[in-house]
């Protein structure tokens, strides 16, 4: 279905690591949520992105590599489509990765000069993997990296040991939690916070 002023542009950006085994049909299927909800009748048809400068969505079958800088026209029903693809990736990953989803408002002007205007940008970051584990580990690698680097401007990194250990702790109580409550059947899909609305437009990805 063709979509005509749509509130947002969609933006789906990371590199997914996938099995050896795994042919095109199968990345097909898994990513039809996405291809369905751009209105088309294959992945092909949806590969390319709305900008010319990003490559869209691409297999490296060389490096069994699911490639994605893609971008879209849509609204808030987005995030049931790349929550449903998450779904499928997870069946053909070979690893954990992280997948980050960017809502552009489109009715936003950056050079507005009415100084009360705010875009109702969004960003969440979703999370794929063949096990509960590989998403936890991307989840967890991704948060150090957040928390050392802000707290790098104040301490140095040789005394953020036991930072990392708290948060090491953390994400193994929640996998332990997990492995009881018999939940390794529905790994989490990883939308990570909202980035809230308003304040400084997060820049595209330039390639």
């Amino acid at each position: 279905m063709s979509r005509y002023n749509t509130p947002f542009e969609i933006h789906v950006h990371g590199d997914v690591p996938l099995r050896e085994d795994v042919a095109y049909d199968q990345i097909q299927e898994a990513l039809k949520p996405l291809w369905q909800y751009a209105g088309a009748r294959s992945l092909a048809a949806a590969a390319e992105s709305h900008y010319e400068d990003e490559p869209g969505i691409r297999f490296d079958a060389e490096n069994h590599v699911l490639q994605m800088c893609w971008t879209v026209a849509g609204d808030d029903d987005f995030r049931q489509a790349i929550e449903e693809a998450c779904m499928g990736l997870n069946e053909i990953a070979s690893a954990g990765a992280p997948l980050e989803v960017s809502f552009y408002d489109t009715e936003f002007d950056e050079e507005d000069p009415n100084p009360e205007a705010e875009a109702r940008d969004d960003f969440i970051m979703a999370f794929v993997g063949p096990t509960p584990a590989a998403i936890m580990q991307v989840q967890r690698d991704l948060l150090v990296q957040d928390v050392v680097h802000l707290m790098e401007r104040h301490f140095e990194a040789a005394e953020l040991g036991e930072v990392v250990g708290a948060i090491d702790k953390l994400f193994n109580e929640r996998f332990n939690a997990l492995v009881n409550s018999m939940q390794l059947g529905r790994p989490p899909r990883g939308h990570g916070g909202s980035s809230g609305h308003g304040g400084p437009r997060k820049p595209r990805h330039l390639h």
